[in-house]
Order: structure tokens, then C-alpha cells, then sequence
């Protein structure tokens, strides 16, 4: 029953804490109690968790969460990343209001997603899903301000629409299974039954991907992402493009190599179609985000690009680019993670939304910008931080497939962008140690009053612990793709 633990724990407390009148303080500690026992009992789930089945859709098809190898990598990911975002959020909610209400989503969010994680087979994982979207909705939307409904109803309408066409690849990869009641490494189509019906599949299939890849922010259902950001709080942004975009690509992975299977549409009009489409994503949003001034919407593009980083690397269907695209998931969580809560530092401690007014900031905030810089520098991929091993990875991947163009194009791709990413997060960088005479208004306020800005503990030390992570990340980078690939052999 561990699994069921793990994910029900932090729904029932965090409500349940939310709910009950008390003093901030005391609501804080606890808060922190229920985020600690669910890392616990995450932890237990990911080395002891046995299946649970809870209760039959059909003759054939349970409610089962179990743990595999996809399912613990992703638990950690989201474990280390909320665990940080909380103890952060503690400082930063002080300038927001109904502070319980944000919280009490936060963790029926969290919950959510370890039931993502979870999730034993594909008709689970859609409702987990689903359910993943419906309890982050209202972290967008907390402002209550015009501009915040907007956001959160079109973030709602975009996901749902997504997992609508998802919906339709579950339908039909549990149609035409063997035994669709668990995943199977290199998927559990029938392949007596899809016989002469390949094409249809592939068309639902395609439409499952893209679908799925909205919550991904993948071209052309990512208009969501760069609205959604700027208005949400902070930690919400954090988590939003750290994790909560990545059930998503978790959702793709399952569906292509767990149910469907690589095999089948290896060679085919959709290995190649998303195969573009995850190139377009790449170049468009590094290219938008090169362009916008408002810092939380440009790490929202550079979300858009970067997460799409992953869905190339899947898109190869080689175990390098499965390796690839997974240590990207990782890496981009810490690093994208880090950047965001940076960015709420700049919001909380001056009220500064746009790039334009950090000039100079590295002298009030050097632990904040140093944190920023490395952050920033795994993005662009420079070694030995996270995004470095895991681009290395998905380029070796598409150059050894033998696939034409389509071995050529991803590397220059990759390339691209790095320079893009690089032109968009390192002049901040720049700019805040090195601001020549012209500096923001709220830095210059900060120098005549001769005042730090360095924010506390609570927001200082999530951000290190998150740049260590993307260090640990590109250090340890072989050793985890290795440990990946002998676990998920059965898939190719």
C-alpha cells in the first residue's frame, strides 16, 4: 500500500492543514512536517513499492499504481524540486495573499503527480493526468485577477483539449492490446490485431503525442506556457515548467514505449512529423524568448524550447535518445526550476519584472545571481552542469541513427539554440555584475541606501541546493543514463 500512501498522504494533510484555522506560523511547520513524511515515504515507495490494484474499469482494466524504473526517476525529480520550492515559498508568499488556498493546491497538486509517476497502466495514468491539470489550474489562477483568469482558463482549455486527443491513442492502444492492464517495455499492441489497420493507428497515435505534448508546451499547442507564467506566483512558475509540464513527456513516454512501442512507428510518417515538429518547438521558442523583455515570460519561451529538447531526444526511438531526453527532464527541472525562483527573488525583494531592470542587481544579490548564472549556464549546456550530458546525449543519439537529414538536422538544431539560450540568459548575467553607468531603479535605490538585497535563508538556500542538483546531474550524468538504459532495456 505504499504507493497509495504516497500520493493520498500529501492530498489529505496539505488540505487538511490548509483548512484548520491556525497561526501562520504554526500552519508553516506543519506544512513542512507533511512535505517531509511524504519525501519519506517516497523514498520507501521507490526502493519497497509493490502494486496496488484498487478497483476494475473493465473485465480486463484496473486502477493500479506500481513502480518501475520511468516512475522512480520522475518521483525523485518531483520530490526534490517541491521539497525546495516549499521551504522558498514560505518567504516569498508573505506579498501574496489566501496563502492557505495556494498551498492546499500545491499539495493536492503534488499528490497528482506522484500518481503520474505511479500510474500502472495507461488508463490510470490519463486519469492521473487529468487530475494533475485540474488541481494546478488554480495555482495559476491565484491573483484572482482578470489577467489570472484569463491565464488559468486558457492553460485549462489547452490541457484539456490536449488530453482529449490523448484520449483517443489510449482508446486505441488499449483496443488493439494484448493485456493493456500494465505497461510493457516496447509497448503491448496485438500486432494480429492492427493488422491492416496501421494507418489509422498512426493517426491517432500522432494525435496522442501531440495532444499529450501540450502540457509539454510543444508546437502548436503551447501558446499556454508564456501566458500562464507571468501571472502566476513565483513558486507556481517554478513548479509549472520544472514538473508539471513534464507529465507530458512522461504521458508520450508511456504511450510510445510502453503501450504502442517503438517498433511501430519506427521509419514511419510520425517518427519523422514529430521528429519536426520537436525541432520547430526548439528553434521558435529559443527565438521568442531571444526576443521578450519580461523576464518570467522569457524563461517561459526558453520552457517552450527546452522541454522540447526531450521530446527530440524520444522522437529518435534509440535508447541514447531515451537516455538523453530523460537526463534532460532532470536537468531541466533543477536548472529551469532555479531560474524561476530567481526571478521571484527580483519580484519580492524589488518589484522588478523586466530584464532591463536587473542591471547591477550582482552587487546587492551575488549569491542570487551566481545561483542565476550556473543555472543559466546548464541551459546553454556547458559541462560539467546537467544540460551539457544530456544534449551530448541526444546528438550522439540522432548522429548514430542513420536516418539522412534527419541525423544532421538535430545536432545543428541543438546547436542553434544553445547559442540562442546563451544570447537570452548570459547578458542578464552580465548586465547585473558588469552594468557600465546605467543600472535599475530599484538597484540604485538599494545603493544609496547602501542596502543588500540578498534575500533569507528559505529563498537562498532552495536556489543552491537546485544549481548543486543540475551539478550532480552533469557530473553523475553517465552513471544515471546507465543505470536508465540497463533498467529499460526491454524497450528496444
Amino acid at each position: 500500500m505504499l504507493p497509495l500512501g504516497t500520493i493520498l498522504f500529501p492530498m489529505i494533510a496539505g488540505v487538511a492543514v490548509s483548512a484548520i484555522s491556525m497561526e501562520t506560523r504554526t500552519r508553516r511547520s506543519l506544512y513542512a512536517a507533511v512535505m517531509l513524511v511524504t519525501d519519506l515515504l517516497g523514498l520507501l515507495t521507490v526502493f519497497f513499492g509493490r502494486t496496488v490494484t484498487l478497483f476494475a474499469f473493465t473485465n480486463s482494466i484496473h486502477m493500479k499504481f506500481s513502480v518501475d524504473p520511468i516512475g522512480r526517476y520522475y518521483m525523485i525529480v518531483v520530490m526534490l524540486l517541491y521539497t525546495c520550492v516549499l521551504f522558498y515559498s514560505f518567504e516569498y508568499m508573505n506579498i501574496e495573499e489566501r496563502e492557505h488556498i495556494f498551498f492546499a493546491f500545491y499539495f493536492a497538486c503534488f499528490g497528482a503527480l506522484l500518481s503520474v509517476a505511479l500510474a500502472g497502466n495507461l488508463v490510470t495514468l490519463y486519469l492521473c493526468f487529468e487530475m494533475a491539470t485540474l488541481t494546478s489550474m488554480p495555482l495559476v489562477l491565484h491573483e484572482m485577477s482578470r489577467d489570472a483568469v484569463s491565464a488559468a482558463l486558457k492553460y485549462l482549455f489547452y490541457s484539456v483539449a490536449g488530453a482529449l486527443m490523448g484520449l483517443f491513442a489510449v482508446f486505441v492502444a488499449c483496443y488493439y492490446a494484448s493485456d493493456a492492464d500494465s505497461f510493457v517495455q516496447g509497448g503491448f499492441l496485438d500486432l494480429a490485431r492492427t493488422a491492416g489497420n496501421e494507418k489509422i493507428i498512426l493517426v491517432i497515435v500522432f494525435a496522442g503525442i501531440l495532444g499529450f505534448g501540450t502540457k509539454a508546451g510543444m508546437y502548436p499547442m503551447h501558446g499556454w506556457l508564456p501566458t500562464a507564467h507571468p501571472i502566476a506566483p513565483a513558486p507556481a512558475s517554478a513548479l509549472l515548467s520544472g514538473i508539471i509540464a513534464k507529465a507530458g513527456i512522461i504521458a508520450i513516454i508511456r504511450l510510445v514505449f510502453f503501450s504502442v512501442g517503438p517498433d511501430f512507428i519506427r521509419g514511419t510518417w510520425v517518427q519523422y512529423a514529430w521528429m519536426s515538429i520537436a525541432m520547430l518547438t526548439i528553434f521558435m521558442g529559443s527565438m521568442m524568448a531571444f526576443k521578450e523583455k519580461v523576464t518570467k515570460k522569457r524563461l517561459a519561451y526558453s520552457t517552450v524550447s527546452q522541454i522540447s529538447y526531450i521530446s527530440l531526444g524520444l522522437s529518435i526511438l534509440s535508447m541514447e535518445g531515451l537516455a538523453g531526453g530523460l537526463l534532460h527532464l532532470g536537468a531541466h527541472a533543477v536548472s529551469k526550476g532555479c531560474l524561476f525562483l530567481c526571478a521571484g527573488v527580483f519580484i519580492y525583494k524589488l518589484g522588478s519584472h523586466r530584464v532591463s531592470e536587473l542591471r547591477g542587481i550582482g552587487k546587492q544579490m551575488p549569491i542570487v545571481m551566481w545561483c542565476f548564472t550556473l543555472a543559466s549556464l546548464s541551459l546553454v549546456g556547458i559541462p560539467p552542469l546537467g544540460g551539457f550530458i544530456s544534449k551530448w546525449y541526444i546528438a550522439l543519439a540522432a548522429v548514430g541513427d542513420g536516418m539522412g537529414v534527419f541525423s544532421i538536422l538535430p545536432p545543428a538544431v541543438l546547436l542553434i539554440s544553445a547559442l540562442l539560450t546563451a544570447g537570452y540568459l548570459l547578458p542578464v548575467t552580465v548586465d547585473a555584475f558588469f552594468p557600465g553607468k546605467e543600472e535599475g531603479k530599484a538597484v540604485k535605490e538599494s545603493r544609496e541606501k547602501e542596502e543588500s538585497r540578498e534575500p533569507s535563508v528559505l529563498m537562498t538556500v532552495p536556489l543552491i541546493v537546485l544549481v548543486c542538483a543540475a551539478l550532480a546531474v552533469g557530473v553523475f550524468g553517465s552513471r544515471i543514463a546507465g543505470i536508465l538504459e540497463a533498467s529499460l532495456a526491454g524497450i528496444f
